[in-house]
């Protein structure tokens, strides 16, 4: 079957994902790149059960891409059949506490994002400014400068020649250095290539609770070198968020329950984008299922439906996808490949949820929209963990299954994880849909800096033909909603329509956390989503949603504030500015490519 890909597809395809010759002459079509894709990752199925098991996975995975039900992380489109062959789109990797492992790391990191995969580091160990260091006489510069050195490596490395690179950087909340990590963006100018997040535990947020002092402690010798008030340290890290949109928090002791693989050590970091957490030298390939795919429309008497037998058939080859995957990629390091093989994390997620719920008719701000989120995601983590345990009979279990907490309880599995929220910023725009489970942005946008040098303007396909069924004008809707981005003072639109069109801005803080909970208790690994929160909003807002996060359970937050960046990847209306060129910011989903 042919695929049916938009304008702004195309040409993302084309500036991204088409092979080029040494010319850079474009030598593929999108239907040869998706053939390439499934032919190429569908080759591990020989060592399993031969030439039927290739070609009858090869038919499959090619339909589930061509009829854009589901799509890879980015890196596969990319390098599934070509030399280079890495196809994983996360990693994380360590550093340690001397000169030579830190640039050890900062080489391996550059071999990854020229891959075309993002990488996020904890820099926790390495011991705060001004310390003495033993070997030299002379004075640690601290992680925050170490950062700087990353970043402006990163800088100068275009992911796979086709993508700018993209870090998370990490630091633990006891740590000398937290408060010049906190602030590290205020500038406006520094870690461009970094999202941050402060790594806090249970013990920080209730001392923050009781209004308690937090002590600070030295990474090396364990000795508390300084305490602060939790508060204080708090409303910083709020302070920062509101200001640039970084840091968000990882809770660290919640990710660390779920770690599926305790006795290989502590998870202290994340991907780029927060919803993949990884022990050193991990990496997982990711893949999301078009949710808007999966609505059987009504007749005339009967209202729009979730398919829920084709849900499950595209789950169980998604996950059947994703394992093939980690056999056929090819790694930038002997490490990566044995932590990656021993323990098989994949991390399938959703994308189109908005789109989903404007095709059953169901305001993403009601309280039909928190339980759709999670029927649905219970029901995607159970056919995939079906699928990873039958994959377990028929291939094995992963190899680190044994002292895992998979091992404890009895459960048998070929991936240690199998679900992950990714943000799908420009695989949502091959797709043709809304990214992840995030609401609409905006009804009609410019979509700066995912293309160097152009603007995307896109029109929420669904509007017209919903205004049609609605009975409303639409040449004035749609004049209104492209001058201004959303229904809002739309005199031609009823309440109910313009109940079902909220965009992000116009939906309460809290729904946006009650939905991310709802996906993150049937999620293995972690959901990437950004609170978003009009200009106006105030310090105030962001605290509240950090302390509702943590008595929720998630595994890390984001908020940002509608301009407080210049750099933003989509902007309300046609009549704003495009700012700068593309980086990896924390300002919403689409500004990270995955």
């Amino acid at each position: 079957m042919a695929t049916s890909f938009s304008e702004n597809a195309l040409r993302v395809l084309e500036r991204r994902y088409l092979l080029r010759d040494a010319h850079g002459q474009i030598i593929e079509t999108p239907e040869q790149l998706l053939e390439r894709v499934a032919s190429s990752v569908a080759r591990a199925e020989e060592a399993y059960g031969g030439q039927a098991a290739v070609d009858e996975a090869a038919a499959e995975f090619h339909e589930l891409m061509t009829s854009l039900e589901f799509l890879p992380n980015s890196p596969t489109l990319m390098n599934a059949g070509t030399p280079l062959g890495q196809l994983s789109a996360c990693f994380v990797l360590p550093v340690h506490d001397s000169m030579a492992d830190i640039f050890d790391t900062l080489k391996l990191a550059a071999l990854i994002q020229q891959s075309g995969g993002g990488v996020g580091f904890s820099f926790s160990e390495l011991r705060p400014r001004g310390d003495r260091v033993a070997s030299t006489g002379g004075i640690a510069s601290g992680p925050v400068s170490f950062m700087k050195i990353f970043d402006a490596a990163t800088e100068h490395i275009r992911q796979g020649g086709k993508r700018r690179g993209a870090n998370m950087g990490v630091l633990r909340i006891d740590h000398p250095d937290i408060e010049s990590f906190i602030d590290a963006k205020r500038d406006g100018t520094s870690l461009r290539n970094f999202n941050l997040s402060v790594g806090v535990v249970d013990a920080f947020m209730q001392s923050v609770a009781d209004g308690r002092p937090w002590a600070l402690i030295h990474p090396r010798t364990g000795d508390v070198v300084a305490t602060r008030p939790a508060r204080a340290l708090f409303e910083a890290i709020c302070e920062a968020a509101w200001a640039t949109g970084d840091p968000g928090m990882l809770f660290l002791d919640t990710i660390q329950a779920a770690n599926p693989t305790p006795q290989l050590g502590r998870i202290e970091a994340t991907n780029p984008c927060g919803e993949v957490p990884l022990l050193p030298y991990e990496a997982c390939n990711l893949g999301s299922i078009h949710l808007g795919r999966m609505v059987r429309e009504g007749t005339s008497a009967e209202t729009p439906a979730i398919d829920w037998q084709r849900l499950a058939h595209v789950t169980r080859w998604a996950i059947r996808f994703l394992d093939d995957v980690i056999d056929v990629s090819r790694y930038p390091d002997d490490r990566i490949t044995r932590m990656v093989r021993g323990n098989r994390k994949v991390g399938l997620g959703v994308m189109g949820f908005a789109e989903l719920l404007l095709r059953m008719r169901i305001p993403y701000s009601s309280e039909r929209a928190v339980e759709v989120a999670e029927e649905l995601m219970r029901f995607v983590a159970t056919e995939a963990h079906r699928a990873s345990e039958e994959l377990a009979h028929q291939r094995g279990a992963f190899p680190h299954w044994k002292g895992s907490r998979l091992e404890a309880a009895g459960i048998v599995r070929r991936n240690a994880t199998c679900t992950s929220v990714a943000p799908t910023g420009t695989i949502g725009i091959l797709a043709g849909t809304t990214p992840s489970i995030e609401p609409l942005f905006a009804l009609a946008y410019r979509r700066s800096h995912v293309l160097e040098g152009e603007t995307l303007w896109e029109l929420n396909p669904l509007l017209e033909p919903m205004a049609r069924a609605y009975g409303l004008p639409v040449e004035p809707l749609v004049t209104h909603v492209r001058r201004h981005g959303t229904l809002e003072g739309c005199s031609v639109a009823t309440d109910e329509f313009r109940e079902l069109f909220r965009t992000a801005l116009e939906i309460p803080p809290e729904q946006h956390l009650r939905v991310q909970a709802a996906f993150q208790r049937h999620v293995d690994n972690a959901v990437s989503k950004t609170v978003n929160l009009p200009h106006d909003a105030p310090v105030d807002a962001v605290a509240g949603i950090y302390e509702r996060a943590w008595e929720w359970k998630l595994k890390g937050v984001t908020v940002y504030r509608y301009g407080s960046l210049k750099e933003q990847v989509l902007e309300l209306g046609e009549g704003e500015t495009a700012w700068e060129r593309e980086h990896e910011a924390r300002c919403d989903p689409h500004a990270c490519k995955l």
